[in-house]
């Protein structure tokens, strides 16, 4: 059977050693009271209601499935997801990072970061209900009216509601300015509290946790369009419809016109209700201003990217942690330089060097996952809480370049680990009871949906690379230019600081080129997005795996083991990871050309 424990020692090595969290925190007027013990103490109970509560979850939720009543159009979630549902409102976790104005707790974003990375661990199915719910409580947060903040804000922030973000339309996916539901004002509607009320109506598919029985009521997030709306996606508005109106004073009316019309029957994640969104005169409010959607849903578009990028976290590592045990356990044949176990009628896989190839590719994902996606949610803190103007500002930009490659490279690597850890178990992990097919199907979707890979690609290379000439990616080179400079005189540093100068350097070439490209022919910037989002997200990698090595070499004396596997971890990085961008800055510089001179009607 499957098994999962909260990685906390690698998580304090991030927050305490890497990232220095607790100096940083100090420097923030909403954080000062949150040190690192608090911090600590927060994440020791997160995994064990992760671990304890719903990890036993995770197989039974995915073969039971969700279940719709055609008659109702109601939705049940797996035996037990509501249970698990409620101890994570009465143990305030959905509340661990909301405003306290709201009834949030107000801890920092990297105590949520590290929460939900263990419950995607746990279950990534039984996550995606409450993850969306915070997605939906940071655009109101930021773009709803007083009156919306104080009818949802409060029910969002406890977990007594939930959220969801309608968006895609059977016609279209990525290009929103292709949808059609359309929101009609009511006559005499018009309400000094609430605003103009509009009746929407169309159709929405995908929309995970879009009907459930595990909450009261639903909050959903619309996009549609006004009758005087511009074409295109400049004509989007939002607006939030709740499952039920709510009264005057606060309480819950009438049922709203939009239910769930089917559910996807999907690859993975079966435990989360996907479904199929009819809305037939449903009421809702506007979120923001007219025509202006898009602003207000990026704030939750970009939420669940970064929590995308958690979700396969979560798996790398709850994969690579049964890998390892698995391997450990398994006898199979001798080691190619004699018997390690000689005991036993064969030696455990672990000493087989490919088995081990598989092992370290899944740890060094995961912990160098970890190391940048805490790197990121710090940051997200400093942007929204530090007094200095210049420095929230950088690390708005820095979250910026940051994100797509957050969502793209982790779910990639994702893929590649959970597959690999898959692999390690041989026959038996296309075998469902040894859980590892589960955690296969289920990050492939982390791949597609919030905007598939090749988008996140194209918004890292167009919009927050070439767009500014490179003026974000310059600031994070400032970052590493800085630690080379430290570092590169140190001959203990130089298998790790030597590739990192020689990719950031050859990064810079890439981009110019490139850029230059682009002005002739914007094909360009297509053909070569993925590879080159995959090489950023190496550089950004290969930076904090450098720095992580240059702790644990001044820790390694200590005699604690988990410096010795953390350098031993990098150096396989270094050596058999890193090398993938060779290639791919390759076939980032062979162009459109190949791509593109097949006639289509020729495929």
């Amino acid at each position: 059977m499957p098994r999962y424990q909260a990685p906390l020692r690698d998580m304090r090595f991030v927050m305490e050693e890497l990232l220095n969290a607790g100096e940083a925190l100090a420097t923030l007027p909403a954080h000062q009271e949150h040190d690192l013990e608090t911090l600590t103490a927060v994440l020791e109970e997160a995994g064990k209601f992760a671990s304890e509560v719903v990890f036993p979850l995770n197989q039974a939720g995915d073969r039971e499935g969700c279940t719709l009543d055609r008659a109702t159009h109601e939705v049940t979630a797996p035996t037990g997801f509501k249970a698990a549902y409620r101890q994570f409102v009465e143990g305030g976790w959905g509340a661990l990072a909301c405003d306290p104005a709201y009834g949030g707790q107000g801890l920092p974003q990297l105590a949520n970061q590290a929460l939900y990375e263990m419950l995607n661990s746990a279950s990534q199915a039984w996550t995606m209900y409450p993850g969306l719910s915070h997605g939906a409580y940071e655009a109101l947060h930021a773009h709803g009216t007083e009156a919306q903040k104080a009818t949802y804000l409060p029910k969002l922030t406890s977990g007594e509601w939930s959220g969801t973000m309608c968006l895609t339309e059977p016609h279209c996916g990525t290009d929103l300015g292709l949808l059609r539901t359309r929101a009609e004002p009511l006559a005499d509607s018009a309400d000094p509290a609430r605003g103009t009320t509009y009746r929407l109506t169309g159709e929405k598919i995908f929309i995970s946790a879009g009907e459930h029985d595990l909450v009261d009521n639903i909050v959903h997030l619309v996009l549609a369009r006004l009758p005087d709306a511009p074409t295109g996606s400049r004509g989007i508005s939002l607006f939030v419809v709740p499952k039920y109106k709510v009264n005057a004073d606060g309480s819950l009316g009438e049922r709203n016109p939009i239910h769930c019309g089917g559910l996807e029957h999907k690859m993975g994640i079966h435990g989360n209700a996907t479904c199929q969104m009819v809305l037939e005169g449903a009421e809702g409010t506007l979120v923001g201003e007219p025509h202006k959607g898009l602003q207000a849903m990026f704030v939750m578009m970009n939420a669940a990217r970064l929590g995308v990028g958690m979700q396969s976290l979560g798996l790398t590592e709850v994969a690579y942690q049964n890998a390892v045990a698995y391997a450990k356990d398994r006898l199979q044949m001798r080691a190619l330089t004699g018997p390690k176990a000689p005991d036993k009628p064969a030696d455990p896989i672990i000493v087989h060097p490919d088995v081990r190839r598989m092992l370290l590719t899944a740890r060094a994902y995961a912990e160098g996952g970890r190391a940048l996606a805490m790197h990121a949610a710090l940051l997200l803190d400093i942007e929204k809480h530090h007094p200095d103007a210049q420095a929230r500002q950088d690390a708005g930009d820095e979250v910026a370049l940051l994100t797509p490659i957050v969502k793209a490279f982790l779910t990639d690597n994702g893929w590649t680990a959970t597959t690999l850890c898959q692999q390690v178990f041989g026959g038996h992990g296309y075998i469902q009871e040894w859980g590892m097919e589960q955690y296969v199907r289920d990050a492939r979707i982390n791949m597609i949906y919030e905007g598939t890979n090749a988008i996140q690609a194209l918004d890292l290379l167009g919009r927050k690379v070439l767009a500014d000439n490179g003026a974000k990616l310059k600031k994070f080179g400032q970052r590493i230019a800085a630690f080379i400079d430290e570092e590169g005189v140190k001959e203990e540093m130089q298998e790790f600081v030597n590739p990192l100068a020689d990719l950031a350097d050859k990064v810079t070439k890439l981009t110019t080129e490139l850029g230059m490209k682009a002005f002739k022919n914007p094909e360009e910037v297509g053909a070569a997005a993925v590879d080159y989002l995959r090489v950023a997200g190496h550089l950004v990698m290969a930076y904090f795996w450098a720095r992580m090595a240059r702790i644990a070499l001044d820790r390694q004396g200590s005699g604690d083991a988990f410096y010795t596997a953390k350098l031993a971890t990098a150096r396989f990085y270094f050596a058999k990871l890193l090398p993938e961008t060779a290639s791919l800055i390759r076939t980032a510089r062979s162009g459109a050309a190949p791509l593109m001179a097949l006639d289509a009607e020729l495929f």
